[in-house]
């Protein structure tokens, strides 16, 4: 399957009053609630992904309903996100705070709760987000016979591969990834290297399409306002949580081969508590052994407002991660019309068109990265250029309206096939 935009297919799939071909659409994302700070160690791209593509079946007409791990007493059961989206708070596990990697233990109590629940309200298709939502989801839909996809966001052999020991997932991890990838009705995979990866993991063909990740281009766009800038002539620019595998230390290092450039780093732990944070700490002497502490800026953990604007005040994007399964990031820089320079991994093989849009460089190489950047930085015209081809490229292929159509094109092949399979038997 390769999924493409289009509209549902004639057929009354709602099935408690609900108008003919709107669906009523379970999202499970058990870690990454939609209402989460961004920032925080387990608090990133998913998040994000989950919230607009609920907002965006949404608009297509679809009733959503959010389904989250309660990680705080106070958190009211039901939460409505914006028209036509409900987050609901599973109680399963401590209601606090839990590392995700701590959350295995919890996910019968999670997948017990939902059925519970989907039995009281079916919804129509469910489709589950990260590896251990997908154990929970496939139990519950096992049990009521409700249609599964499930788009993993990671995957346990790739963190395994690139971080080896340091590797803080369960042990049943990859086990659990390959139960849910041959139970599940469909994968939907965000890039070609996930398909090659799950290949190789024994799932089908035949069950994995590809939808990418999004991008709203309306919050981030070329126009709106520009963060300050600094003392310097130019401005690198990287987003994200501060976690090892994220690369900040290749672009800290990195700026010791980029005289009259400063590097701002944002996410990690709010400003007031950057001062306790390991990597940060970490970091920070990487930065002073390269003789550059004076140019790299935390900003801590900032809202979502104000990523737009830091990236617009970019000369450069840099995404230089160990590995990225797919990478929201790039696609926020080339939205904002500015070039990107990423390391030649995962999603962002897909997404970044070098040279058009930026430039690819092996991961974990300080001198290489130096070398895109100084190239970009000594020639406007050609940042100009990949910024414009940057925003043109994520109009055509990224936006939201264009994934969330993809995803319900996914949901109706899934359902037409469970149709027939009814029909015939």
């Amino acid at each position: 399957m390769t999924p493409s935009p289009g509209s549902l297919p004639a057929g009354p799939f709602g099935g408690d009053g609900l108008a003919p071909g709107v669906l009523d659409i379970a999202l499970v994302s058990e870690h990454a609630s939609p209402l989460a700070a961004l920032g925080g160690v387990d608090a990133g791209g998913q998040n994000v992904h989950v919230a607009a593509l609920a907002g965006a079946l949404a608009d297509r007409g679809h009733r959503v309903t959010v389904h989250t791990r309660r990680d705080a007493p106070d958190l009211p059961d039901r939460v409505t996100l914006r028209a036509g989206v409900e987050v609901h708070h599973v109680p399963a596990g401590p209601p606090e705070p839990v590392p995700k990697d701590r959350l295995l233990p919890y996910m019968e109590e999670f997948g017990r709760r939902l059925a519970r629940v989907w039995r009281a309200r079916t919804p129509d298709v469910v489709h589950s987000h990260y590896w251990m939502s997908g154990m929970a989801s496939l139990w519950a839909a096992r049990e009521l016979g409700l249609p599964l996809l499930h788009t993993f966001h990671a995957l346990g052999t790739v963190k395994r591969r690139h971080q080896r020991l340091a590797d803080t997932s369960p042990p049943e991890r990859i086990g659990c990834e390959t139960e849910v990838g041959l139970g599940c009705d469909r994968v939907i995979a965000t890039c070609r290297d996930e398909v090659a990866e799950l290949a190789r993991m024994g799932v089908p063909a035949y069950r994995i399409g590809v939808v990418p990740c999004g991008v709203d281009t309306d919050r981030f766009s070329p126009v709106g306002p520009v963060a300050p800038g600094g003392p310097y002539r130019h401005r690198l620019v990287q987003v994200g949580r501060l976690v090892p595998r994220k690369g900040a230390a290749v672009s800290v290092a990195a700026l010791a081969g980029l005289p009259g450039t400063e590097l701002v780093l944002v996410g990690g732990p709010p400003r007031d508590r950057l001062d306790d944070d390991p990597e940060v700490r970490r970091l920070r002497g990487v930065a002073r052994d390269a003789g550059v502490a004076d140019r790299v800026w935390f900003t801590g953990g900032v809202g979502t407002g104000r990523v737009p604007p830091l990236l617009r005040s970019a000369d450069v994007v840099l995404c230089p991660a160990d590995y990225e399964p797919f990478g929201i990031v790039p696609l926020e820089a080339m939205a904002c019309g500015r070039p990107v320079v990423a390391s030649a991994v995962g999603g962002q093989l897909d997404t970044v068109a070098d040279p058009g849009t930026g430039r690819l460089v092996p991961p974990g190489d300080p001198e290489a990265l130096a070398r895109a950047v100084a190239g970009l930085l000594a020639d406007p015209a050609a940042r100009r250029a990949c910024g414009v081809a940057g925003r043109r490229r994520v109009l055509s292929r990224y936006g939201w309206p264009r994934i969330a159509a993809a995803t319900e094109a996914a949901y109706c092949e899934v359902l037409d096939a469970e149709s027939a399979a009814t029909r015939t038997g």
